[in-house]
């Protein structure tokens, strides 16, 4: 009987110590848009504003394996210690994951202590980049890593996009509530774009000898989970300084923390209230989703935490406002959605452009 009840706690301890697995969704689910499927190995038009359905098979894009002849542009690495910073200095961490606040379910109640961070930069210059000339360029969350250079390369010797420098800016660590990554990312402010423009473009360009736009239509942000959602936040409250935005299971959902009043659902709120209910903005969109997307990974129970859930609300939202748009869901993939990528990232990356012109020739 004791070595019954121990297999019993032991079962118990195991199930209540780990999350089930997402769920795998249909394209073809209740609520989900209206999705045009794709043969596998396939990328939607560049001059489409849709809904597609790729995979579960995916081929890895001729644009990542060099090419002789191709110029090839450089990497540079940098590094930022909060110390040297006014905006994020200190920085935050929690020790515990925090509890529900029992007056608003929406929020945790999360102690923090503060932290001294370093944040690494990795810069891409393009060969074709001439000194002194203003240069288009794309922020990308949770860097300095720049695997996609020889993607850059390829693309920009196409001429499929311009020559644009890339700078990959690493988070301030941690993840989601009461860390820095999530105080960077995840709140519903203009923040952490005030950050970069203020304290790390000016880096890049005296550190690199290079001149970046200071025109909208000639910036882009991209980023991952709730990088991504960061790219959008970046874009919506920031719309004078970012118009292009490249996302993949973007963490369109309330992790903001602390609580703000003035937006109570946190990224959830941009396709609740802000997309349909604010005036339309000046900006162009990629989105990309898992089949198995995240659900629900936290103990917050407030129906707002469901990735696929709110990627398919945010399709929707868009195309009802009449934004540019694209939103790709990735059959036979999880959080993050890497094996397509291998896939679909040359093309994200070339629609998120398509229409840019320096404003001399505009």
């Amino acid at each position: 009987m004791f070595k019954l009840r121990m297999a019993i706690l032991i079962i118990t301890l195991a199930c209540s110590s780990s999350s089930a697995a997402p769920p795998v969704r249909k394209y073809d689910d209740k609520g989900a848009p209206p999705f045009k499927v794709l043969k596998e190995g396939e990328n939607p038009p560049l001059d489409a504003n849709e809904n597609f359905v790729v995979g579960p098979k995916y081929v890895p894009a001729p644009e990542r394996k060099k090419v002789e002849g191709v110029p090839e542009g450089k990497v540079e690495q940098f590094e930022i210690n909060s110390k040297e910073t006014k905006l994020f200095n200190p920085g935050i961490a929690r020790k515990e994951f925090g509890k529900v606040d029992p007056k608003n379910p929406k929020t945790l109640i999360v102690e923090t202590h503060p932290i001294d961070y370093k944040r690494k930069i990795g810069v891409y210059i393009p060969a074709q980049y001439k000194e002194g000339t203003e240069a288009p360029f794309m922020v990308v969350h949770d860097g300095p890593g720049l695997g996609m250079r020889t993607v850059l390369d390829n693309l920009i010797a196409q001429k499929r996009i311009p020559p644009i420098v890339v700078i990959s800016i690493a988070n301030g660590g941690g993840d989601a509530q009461g860390h820095e990554r999530g105080k960077e990312y995840d709140n519903m402010n203009g923040n952490y774009a005030a950050h970069i423009e203020d304290e790390v473009l000016p880096r890049v360009e005296k550190n690199y000898k290079v001149k970046l736009t200071k025109d909208p239509d000639g910036r882009a942000a991209m980023g991952n989970s709730s990088g991504g959602s960061a790219a959008l936040i970046m874009a919506w409250f920031r719309n004078d300084l970012y118009h292009r935005v490249l996302t993949t299971s973007g963490t369109f959902v309330n992790q903001a923390w602390p609580f703000d009043e003035k937006y109570p659902d946190g990224a959830w709120g941009f396709h609740e209230t802000l997309i349909p209910k604010e005036p339309k903005k000046s900006i162009r969109i990629f989105l990309s989703v898992g089949d198995s997307d995240l659900l629900n990974p936290n103990v917050m129970r407030d129906d707002m935490h469901d990735w696929v859930e709110a990627n398919h609300r945010m399709a929707k939202v868009l195309k009802d406002k009449g934004y540019e748009y694209q939103y790709l869901f990735c059959r036979g993939q999880g959080h993050s959605i890497g094996g397509a990528q291998q896939q679909f990232l040359p093309h994200a990356i070339e629609w998120v452009w398509k229409g840019y012109a320096p404003k001399k020739d505009r």
